[in-house]
């Protein structure tokens, strides 16, 4: 358990409000984001992602994505609609005046460019094409969470090279994922909205239809372990609220019945340390665009 494990920060016991969009971001990058890394890691290990790896990541968020493929060599591109999360992301991969991190044998590497806006702003001025696009932001939890999705892959193709890979990212089964009951929490509570926002289980081909969609070709996919594990109850709150997954529960009620809610639904995932820890399992698909 100890490497997905979120270090206690002291907090308030309430979360921030989905209208506080520096704490909810900064929630994100300290607690949530790093659920994701095995997933990251998985990717990068299939596509064997270096030196020679132009990434154009889409939803960016907070850019530990973008860090790990960064380290590993890659000239990176970020993308994302949240400014908060994105001058987190500059934060850290553009610490000040310090060229160590972007350093190599054979010389600077270009800094990675972190853009507040949509795909098509994304193209390199350098005129590189990219040759690999990510949207990371798992889809399969929410009715409509991956109509975004599409327009954006399509924004980005044109950006890429013919044959690049574009890496899609979903939930697994409901029964491999201890989240998915306390995302069925956010579902009643969003019941009064017809729907909006209303969770619904991952089905087998959400990627693949996606993919389709972008008129994308499926070339491989994987399932990866994600455990989601928190210091204590009020950490768990913070980092799934963070991830905007609840904002229809909290418009359709408020939000300290939504906050009420989730830690009732956390309590069969506490140990006796106080720990959460809830398995889960991810998917990733592979596509190429023709």
């Amino acid at each position: 358990m100890t490497p997905m494990l979120v270090q206690h920060h002291p907090h308030p016991a309430s979360a921030p409000p989905a209208t506080d969009a520096p704490r909810r971001a900064r929630d994100w990058a300290e607690i949530q984001e790093r659920m994701l890394v095995p997933l990251y890691e998985a990717v990068y290990e299939h596509l064997e992602v270096g030196t020679g790896t132009r990434l154009l990541g889409l939803g960016c968020g907070s850019g530990l994505a973008l860090l790990m493929a960064a380290t590993r060599g890659a000239r990176v591109t970020g993308v994302d609609t949240d400014r908060a999360r994105v001058e987190l992301a500059r934060e850290r991969l553009l610490p000040d005046a310090d060229p160590g991190p972007h350093g190599s044998p054979g010389g600077p590497r270009p800094e990675p460019r972190l853009l507040c806006g949509t795909p098509d702003t994304a193209a390199d001025p350098g005129g590189s094409a990219y040759n690999l696009v990510t949207a990371f932001q798992p889809v399969g939890c929410t009715a409509g969470d991956s109509d975004g999705l599409v327009p954006a892959l399509t924004a980005a193709v044109p950006t890429a090279e013919r044959g690049s890979a574009v890496v899609l990212a979903g939930w697994g089964p409901p029964e491999r994922c201890a989240t998915t009951a306390v995302f069925r929490v956010a579902g009643r509570l969003a019941e009064r909205l017809r729907g909006h926002g209303a969770w619904r289980p991952a089905r087998r081909d959400d990627l693949e239809e996606v993919a389709a969609r972008a008129g994308l070709r499926p070339d491989g996919s994987g399932r990866v372990s994600c455990p989601f594990g928190y210091a204590d109850t009020d950490s768990a709150v913070r980092g799934l609220l963070s991830t905007g997954l609840f904002d229809a529960a909290v418009a359709a009620c408020d939000q300290v019945t939504v906050e009420k809610e989730i830690a009732e639904a956390l309590h069969p995932h506490v140990l006796p340390d106080g720990t959460v820890w809830m398995p889960n399992v991810f998917r990733y698909l592979v596509a190429r665009i023709p």
